[in-house]
């Protein structure tokens, strides 16, 4: 994708501050667009906004607070007149036995990865509604789209995004506003080697469950996503070669569930 697709439109990204929302602020000025670099790392976020110029301010969001995501947004209005795109980004994981995972566990990857969703989406659909435009861009994962043991939470709680997205759409068309659903393979960001105990090694697992050699770079997944985003695409599946093991997954499940199986229980042996 080449040109200012996204000139004079006015995003939030969160989960900003580093990794795959980084690369997606990064994006989306080079394109035409102001960003609010919105991480609960402000630090963090105050660097990427840094390298955007003028383009990109820096804001310390909490996306489980849903008063703090709603004002954020009421803040793009308040400046620019309207919201164009929320990319609700931020996640967590957690890499571990299914049976080691606290309560408390549970709840915080729910609350970030599933809560902090739903908190933007809350915040800016109806906005939209309003506008009779915008889009909505959320982070899911290839584990949205396929099940996988041991990052069990994870995978639940992306495949609740992916439904979200894709039921939305379908509402959401009516209004003039797009959805879209992100769903990449590994990337190369902090989530491959945060998140882990008992022995599971993100790196390892999400890199040799997925055939790939390196992960992706995040800045051209952020490429995949402008394209997929500008076509009014319903899911985006990086890399390319992630789309045929989408489509072994639904066209003959019974395999995919057998080969994850496999691939799960040579994991759990090398965490003893």
């Amino acid at each position: 994708m080449s040109g200012r697709t996204f000139e004079g439109q006015h995003a939030v990204v969160t989960g900003g501050g580093s990794g795959i929302g980084a690369a997606l602020c990064r994006a989306f000025a080079a394109a035409g667009a102001t960003v609010v670099v919105a991480d609960i790392d402000l630090a963090a976020a105050r660097t990427v906004a840094s390298t955007l110029g003028e383009r990109g301010t820096a804001r310390r969001l909490d996306v489980t607070d849903a008063a703090d995501v709603q004002a954020c947004v009421d803040e793009v209005v308040a400046r620019h007149g309207r919201l164009d795109l929320m990319v609700n980004n931020a996640g967590i994981t957690w890499g571990s036995r299914t049976e080691d995972l606290s309560v408390e566990q549970w709840d915080r990857i729910i609350d970030v990865n599933i809560r902090g969703v739903t908190n933007g989406v809350a915040a800016a659909y109806p906005l939209m509604v309003r506008q009779r435009g915008g889009r909505i861009i959320n982070t899911a994962s290839m584990g949205g789209l396929m099940p996988a043991g041991l990052i069990t939470s994870y995978c639940m709680t992306k495949h609740a995004v992916v439904g979200l997205s894709l039921s939305l759409r379908s509402e959401a068309v009516h209004h003039g506003v797009g959805v879209t659903a992100v769903c990449p393979s590994a990337v190369e960001t902090p989530i491959l080697d945060s998140g882990q105990q008992g022995g599971f090694d993100g790196r390892r697992y999400y890199l040799t469950g997925q055939g790939m050699s390196k992960a992706l770079d995040p800045d051209e997944l952020a490429t995949a996503v402008l394209r997929g985003v500008a076509r009014d695409e319903a899911l985006v599946i990086a890399p390319a070669r992630s789309k045929v093991t989408y489509a072994v997954g639904r066209f003959v499940p019974g395999v995919a569930r057998r080969m994850t199986a496999r691939f799960v229980g040579q994991q759990m042996e090398a965490m003893r």
